[in-house]
């Protein structure tokens, strides 16, 4: 055989080594994640006493300084209320949106209890009208 030959030959074979691996590792991945359960997704609205940009500012940033980075946290995101999409089916009765998906119902249980998100409750209920939560499960 050619060198060349055999270079093709070997470089294809690697590559389909590399393809077993990775579909193995990808299996494995997705089993481990089916093991581990559900993710909560946590969804809370906050509708503000005093509706106005300086109070929504407020709040977003309590928000990122108390409830970011808990452990068992996969996701964190909080923001205004989109004012231009007002469909039928929007529900505009909020001022700030805050999303937190947990790994699993173990990491939200313990957030709830964690002294960082006691003490924005502390700091920032005095400016709520209305909070509503509403957590689900949703698959990794």
């Amino acid at each position: 055989m050619h060198n060349n030959t055999i270079a093709f030959l070997v470089a294809a074979l690697v590559a389909a080594l590399i393809v077993v691996f990775m579909q193995r590792a990808g299996e494995q991945t997705q089993a481990a994640d089916e093991k581990s359960g559900p993710q909560l997704v946590h969804n809370v609205f906050f509708t503000l006493k005093e509706s106005n940009e300086s109070n929504r500012n407020k709040l977003i940033a309590a928000c990122k300084k108390y409830l970011t980075k808990h452990p068992g946290e996969v996701y964190f995101a909080v923001g205004p209320l989109c004012n231009d999409l007002k469909r039928e089916v929007n529900d505009l009765d909020f001022d700030v949106c805050l999303t937190i998906v947990f790994k699993d119902k173990a990491a939200h249980d313990t957030y709830q209890d964690a002294k960082r998100h006691i003490d924005f409750i502390e700091e920032c209920k005095a400016m709520w009208k209305k909070v509503r939560v509403f957590d689900s499960y949703v698959a990794p």
